[in-house]
C-alpha cells in the first residue's frame, strides 16, 4: 500500500531511473520536487515539471551548487522522502570538479553527503548503491585519488561503497529516520548502456517504494535492496568504526559536519 500526498525530492530526476521514480511518484499523487543540473536540463523536463511541486536546479559536482540545491529543498518545507538517486558511471581519466575533487566521487559521495546534512531531516532517506559496491576499497586512503594512478572501475566501485556505508550510518545515527541504499540493477539508462539486462522500470520501484509506501518493509532501515528484497551487503558497510571513519573523512573533504 502507498500512502498518498507524500513530499518527495528525487535528484538526477530528468532522464533514467530518477526520472522514472519521478513520474511513478506524481502520478500517483505525490509532492514531487525534482533536481536538475542546469537549467537546460530542466526544461527536458517540463512537462513532468508542470505537474510537479517544483524543480531544483545545481550541479553536484559543484559544492556551492550543492549548497544552494540544500537551499532551494529547504524553501519546499520538509520533505517525506529524499531519493538521492544522481550519479555517473566510469571516468576514464581522472575529471576533476572545480573544487579540485574527483568527479565520481563529488557527485557519487560528497554531494549525497552534504545533502544529507544541509537539507532538513526527511522522514525517509534512499541512497542509490550498485553491486559493484562489493568490489570498493574500505582502507580509505586517498579516496579523492590526488597521488594514486586512476582507476576509473575502482573509482566507481569505492563511490558505491562509501554511498552505501553512508546510508548505513544514517540509519544508526538518526533516530526516527528510515535510511536504506538500493541496488537498481543492471539497466539500460544513458549510464546503464541499451544492453543492460535488467527491467528499467522495476530499476526504480523499489525506490519509490522506499519513499511513499505504508507496508511495514518499506519502514525499515538500514537495509541494503535490490527489487523490493533485502539483501547482504559488503560487511564493511554496517562497521559502526568504519561509518565514523568514512564521515570523518567525508567531513574533512567539504567542510561539512554531519549533524
Amino acid at each position: 500500500m502507498t500512502g498518498q500526498g507524500r513530499r518527495v525530492l528525487v535528484t538526477g530526476s530528468t532522464a533514467g531511473l530518477g526520472r522514472g521514480a519521478a513520474r511513478s511518484l506524481v502520478d500517483n499523487g505525490h509532492e514531487v520536487v525534482l533536481h536538475a543540473r542546469s537549467a537546460e536540463r530542466a526544461a527536458d523536463v517540463e512537462v513532468l515539471a508542470s505537474r510537479a511541486l517544483g524543480v531544483v536546479v545545481g550541479d553536484l559536482a559543484d559544492a556551492s551548487e550543492v549548497r544552494s540545491i540544500a537551499d532551494q529543498a529547504n524553501a519546499y518545507g520538509d520533505f517525506d522522502a529524499v531519493i538521492h538517486n544522481a550519479g555517473i558511471y566510469v571516468d576514464r581519466e581522472r575529471m576533476a570538479t572545480g573544487d579540485g575533487h574527483a568527479r565520481v566521487l563529488a557527485v557519487n559521495v560528497l554531494a549525497p553527503y552534504v545533502l544529507t546534512a544541509l537539507i532538513d531531516r526527511p522522514k525517509r532517506l534512499i541512497y542509490l548503491s550498485s553491486a559493484m559496491h562489493r568490489e570498493g576499497d574500505p582502507s580509505l586512503h586517498d579516496i579523492d585519488w590526488l597521488s594514486r594512478p586512476w582507476n576509473g572501475v575502482q573509482a566507481y566501485c569505492d563511490s558505491k561503497l562509501f554511498v552505501t556505508a553512508l546510508a548505513m550510518a544514517i540509519s544508526r545515527r538518526w533516530n526516527g529516520v528510515c535510511s536504506n541504499a538500493v541496488d537498481p540493477g543492471w539497466v539500460p539508462t544513458r549510464m546503464g548502456g541499451a544492453r543492460a539486462p535488467d527491467d528499467l522500470v522495476q530499476g526504480h520501484v523499489t525506490q519509490v517504494w522506499l519513499a511513499v509506501s505504508d507496508d511495514r518493509r518499506a519502514q525499515d532501515t538500514g537495509k541494503y535492496w535490490y527489487h523490493r528484497q533485502a539483501q547482504a551487503p559488503a560487511r564493511v558497510t554496517n562497521d559502526p568504526a568504519f561509518h565514523e571513519a568514512l564521515t570523518g573523512e567525508l567531513s574533512r573533504l567539504t567542510g561539512v559536519a554531519l549533524p
